[in-house]
């Protein structure tokens, strides 16, 4: 089982990692923190640290989210692309991005999830790893 976004994707292979390895939440996390000005998310939540063996990614996304609302800012939108040769992932990402949405508290219509393959390419084509990358935009209440 693969898991995208806190979304289960049936498949043969999932990833491996110290936490669940949900490599979509790591990347919204380090975005989060990224625009708030924070470490990333292995400096915050430490691979060393037993208490994060088998995590949901979830966790380190509402501490993430804690973090900016400390500051007094929140998610405007998030815009999350996934590299990956398999599995296919149109049928699921209206899921992703649903779920996605509500672990924020914004809107569906203010996150977009994108897939695209990596062409037979390098690790990503020989369906070796997948990638995700993260771009969020934080506001202070005004523009959210």
């Amino acid at each position: 089982m693969l898991k995208l976004g806190g979304v289960e994707i049936p498949h043969n292979c999932g990833l491996l990692g110290h936490s669940d390895a949900d490599v979509l939440l790591h990347a919204v996390t380090d975005a989060i923190l990224g625009a708030a000005g924070h470490d990333d998310i292995g400096e915050l939540f430490p691979d060393t640290d037993p208490q994060y063996r088998g995590a949901d990614s979830s966790v380190f996304l509402a501490g993430a989210l804690e973090i900016a609302a400390g500051q007094g800012l929140a998610v405007v939108n998030c815009d999350v692309t996934i590299l990956a040769e398999k599995p296919k992932l149109a049928e699921h990402k209206q899921r992703i991005k649903e779920h996605l949405a509500m672990l924020l508290s914004v809107p569906a219509a203010r996150v977009a999830i994108k897939a695209k393959t990596n062409e037979q390419m390098g690790f990503i084509g020989r369906g070796e790893g997948i990638v995700a990358l993260a771009a969020v935009m934080l506001g202070d209440g005004t523009n959210c």
